[in-house]
């Protein structure tokens, strides 16, 4: 299993992680965390209290669309879907990670650490 990165850091990641993640297909809450965590080796953890937040904040940006789906099993669940706004937007956001993870490892060689 791969050591977990401090929530310090993966906390301004979570935007990109969310929208990757969701332009696969739609999930709710729950399996975003679960599949974030499992996708990422262990790496990368959200706890659904701090998932939330950015779930609603994405969907009032209209980046996300969230839609209720009965569960037979029990409780119903929200599942969350990207809107073409939130496609459009997530590929310059995706630039922007790459020129942002080009430039630390120009300054600290983050890639051969």
């Amino acid at each position: 299993m791969t050591k977990r990165v401090d929530s310090r850091i993966s906390r301004g990641s979570a935007e990109l992680t969310i929208l990757a993640l969701l332009a696969k297909g739609p999930l709710y809450g729950f399996e975003i965390a679960k599949r974030i965590e499992e996708d990422t080796g262990g790496a990368l953890r959200f706890e659904l209290a701090s998932l939330y937040p950015m779930l609603y904040e994405l969907e009032k940006r209209g980046w996300l669309k969230g839609q209720w789906e009965a569960n037979r099993m029990g409780r119903d669940r929200r599942y969350y879907s990207l809107t073409a706004t939130g496609r459009k937007g997530l590929a310059p956001l995706r630039r922007e990670w790459r020129i942002f993870f080009q430039a630390l490892d120009r300054l600290a060689g983050v890639t051969r650490a």
